[in-house]
């Protein structure tokens, strides 16, 4: 029995080099401003330049990642019917973001590159943000620290259009390491946004219970302004805490509804990963994030009337998964990286639905205070 929703499979390189290109940027001119801050919904665009795609860039801290994302968008080849704009969604950053993005305004008016901001800290406000912002019915998310490919707009585009029933399309991402992996990364490599399903484009079918990652994902604005609340159970990491799985949440949501996930091989990424993140502390600390996450994930994925029965099931499942990590890693389940990022994984699952109601009930007493 699958005991969660899954990340895809997963490759990695190590170097840290930047995303092949080849063309140069195309020709397209828009208006470029500093902060835009119009309030769009999904039935009101009145007013506003209507556009066929938004690469929808959300950043914390990210001056200094920021620029070789925006390079990789400068290069996009022409794209034949898509006029396609880039939103900067800063989520309270400290750093020089807004000046880095105010330089690429200037420096490539053609780019359509606007900046806006989000108080609330986490990625998925962030992209909520960014979904209200778009002036487009295409929004393509990426974290500042993916590399597109130089056609990936156009790979993005034209396959949304050729599969109009495609509600969220995943990418291919595949990892560009700092520094050396711990020994068996490849058994959680897919935790850390890294997704490779092949050379087809395939969909991701409920009963898989696999969905992509929020990295290089693209939705449909108006499926996700009727589907995803403003105000999500898991709202992402927000210097506090490493809870996650913010974007498994908004495509569920999307997905329970009757929109469609697929995967697309085209849509290439390089994720950089820097050495920090493959140090045993942090592992650690992610997977314990997704797997306190992981009550709500499952839920949502599970009609109402399958709730009760399936939170039992799903906890003796942790359980046994426990038990039977221990028993086959020994000591090696404490001691070794990946062992223990696992045996993390299993033992918050378990504890998930504890934490998730906890951390309700403070939240509606903090509301009446």
């Amino acid at each position: 029995m699958d005991s969660s929703i899954r990340p895809a499979s997963a490759f990695v390189t190590r170097s840290f080099r930047k995303a092949s290109t080849s063309f140069n940027a195309s020709g397209k001119s828009y208006s470029s401003t500093v902060d835009l801050r119009e309030n769009i919904t999904s039935d009101n665009l009145q007013g506003v330049a209507a556009l066929d795609f938004t690469v929808a860039i959300c950043t914390y801290n990210g001056a200094e990642r920021l620029p070789d994302v925006l390079d990789c968008l400068v290069e996009q080849g022409p794209i034949e019917d898509c006029n396609w704009e880039v939103i900067v969604v800063d989520n309270n950053s400290t750093d020089a973001t807004p000046q880095v993005v105010q330089t690429y305004q200037k420096k490539y008016p053609h780019l359509g590159l606007r900046y806006t901001s989000e108080s609330r800290q986490g990625a998925g406000y962030a992209r909520h943000t960014a979904i209200r912002e778009a002036h487009s019915s295409l929004v393509g998310f990426l974290d500042d620290d993916n590399l597109p490919e130089s056609n990936w707009i156009q790979a993005s585009y034209y396959f949304a259009q050729e599969h109009p029933q495609a509600a969220v399309i995943g990418s291919r991402i595949h990892g560009d390491l700092e520094t050396d992996p711990p020994a068996h990364f490849e058994r959680i490599a897919a935790f850390l946004a890294l997704t490779d399903r092949g050379n087809e484009p395939i969909p991701y079918r409920p009963q898989q219970k696999i969905l992509p990652p929020g990295a290089g994902m693209v939705v449909r604005r108006d499926l996700w302004l009727r589907h995803v609340p403003d105000e999500p159970v898991l709202g992402g990491r927000d210097g506090k805490s490493m809870l996650t799985g913010e974007d498994i949440e908004a495509v569920l949501q999307i997905q329970q509804a009757g929109g469609e996930v697929w995967y697309n091989p085209a849509m290439r990424i390089a994720h950089k990963i820097p050495a920090k993140r493959l140090q045993r502390q942090y592992l650690l600390s992610l997977m314990r994030g997704i797997g306190l996450s992981r009550h709500r994930t499952r839920m949502l994925s599970l009609p109402a009337w399958k709730r009760p029965l399936m939170f039992w099931a799903y906890h003796l499942n942790d359980l046994r998964k426990v038990l039977i990590h221990l028993k086959r890693y020994g000591s090696d389940a404490w001691t070794d990286t990946v062992a223990a990022s696992e045996l993390t994984l299993y033992l918050f699952s378990l504890v998930s639905p504890y934490y998730l109601w906890q951390r309700s009930l403070c939240q509606k007493l903090a509301g009446r205070s």
